[in-house]
């Protein structure tokens, strides 16, 4: 087993207790990716948006159904809701 250092248990504790707000923020990357992207690129960031709202413990019919619509904006109200619970 490997031994880390105070300092490296003190990081890698400091990420696991701010991954919400990580995943957040890249989901809000996403948003204007998704915007710009197209063909293969949009499907791969539409996964990971995928990937993060489902890591931020939204319901998976949720996601669903925001991935089929592709509809970026509604990825920013999401965004947006989720900022507003985490205030």
């Amino acid at each position: 087993m490997v031994e880390r250092t105070k300092y490296q248990q003190q990081i890698i504790k400091n990420y696991y207790k701010n991954q919400d707000n990580i995943l957040l923020s890249r989901l809000s990357d996403l948003v204007g990716e998704l915007y710009l992207a197209e063909g293969k690129a949009k499907e791969r960031h539409w996964k990971a948006a995928a990937e993060c709202m489902t890591k931020l413990k939204l319901p998976a019919a949720r996601v669903e159904h925001l991935v089929k619509l592709g509809n970026p904006a509604l990825i920013a109200k999401v965004v947006e809701e989720l900022h507003a619970k985490s205030a």
